[in-house]
């Protein structure tokens, strides 16, 4: 009987915290820690310091985007062009790897949640899926037979166009795209700068949700004629499941009866506080350690 023993480590980085965790084999917790996201230099600091008092063989890292992540490239392991002041042009990976001397598996966060639930949630009876995050900003990540959709750079779905409601007038948040892009009308945010309250302060029949539904409606339309995945996944603060016999609804005008859909293809994520990341990043710091061995 061989005995498989290895300790795995995640960082969840986002733009307000970061989650540091170890775990076994079995992906069982032995050790997490919340930081907030502060400069580049403290942030990683403490990752390391984590890690240092409690060694892994192997860290798989999801990111805020955009990133990097086409080895062999010069901004590979990278932070890109983050409206997050002072990140951008940080060296994740070899900062991390410099220090810690374990191979790191590097993706968006948006990737780990939808391979987390391609390994052990709501896709993981298909073999093609989208996952969507709506909330502080918006992303999305797609896995086929296993692997990531993406080339050059991995996707940017939450940049891509956007047809505004009817009824919406809003001018947007996003500091590239204004109201031209999804991340734009939809993310967390912008439900404060219309209403000038904070999501979680408003009832679910506030308009500013219809609006939301509409867009991730148009998002998982926009998925399905590109991708055509068996499962589109839905995440993130702004999006519960109480929203999506909405988009559903709205998903099915835009269709307009044009392509057929699996049963069940619009759903929301089964794990909770973003679980599905959390189980992606320990599959894919365990495929960076097999890979290094």
């Amino acid at each position: 009987m061989i005995i498989v023993s290895y300790v795995l480590g995640i960082i969840e980085a986002g733009g307000t915290k970061f989650v540091l965790a170890t775990a076994d084999a079995d992906y069982n917790i032995l050790q997490k820690k919340r930081i907030s996201t502060e400069t580049p230099a403290v942030t990683l600091a403490h990752c390391i310091d984590f890690f240092k008092a409690n060694p892994v063989d192997a860290i798989g890292l999801g990111s805020f985007g955009p990133i990097g992540i086409k080895q062999g490239t010069q901004d590979y392991g990278h932070i890109l062009a983050t409206p997050k002041p002072g990140w951008a042009g940080t060296d994740m990976v070899g900062t991390l790897t410099d220090a810690l001397h374990v191979p790191v598996f590097f993706t968006t966060d948006v990737n780990a949640s939808v391979y987390g639930e391609y390994i052990a949630g709501a896709a993981k009876d298909v073999d093609s899926a989208v996952y969507f995050t709506i909330g502080t900003g918006i992303g999305g990540g797609a896995i086929q037979d296993g692997q990531f959709v993406g080339g050059h750079a991995h996707l940017e779905m939450g940049h891509a166009p956007v047809m505004l409601h009817p009824d919406d007038h809003f001018a947007g948040g996003c500091p590239f795209h204004g109201n031209r892009c999804f991340e734009g009308v939809a993310a967390g945010p912008t439900i404060e700068l219309r209403t000038g309250e904070k999501g979680e302060n408003l009832d679910r029949d506030n308009p500013v949700f219809d609006y939301i539904d509409y867009y991730a409606a148009q998002m998982a339309w926009n998925a399905y004629l590109n991708l055509a995945p068996e499962k589109i996944i839905f995440g993130g603060s702004v999006i519960s499941e109480d929203d999506m016999p909405r988009v559903r609804a709205y998903f099915d005008q835009l269709n307009n009866g044009y392509v057929q859909v699996p049963e069940e293809l619009i759903v929301h994520s089964h794990f909770p506080d973003n679980a599905s990341a959390t189980v992606g990043d320990f599959a894919l710091a365990e495929a960076a350690l097999k890979a290094a061995n």
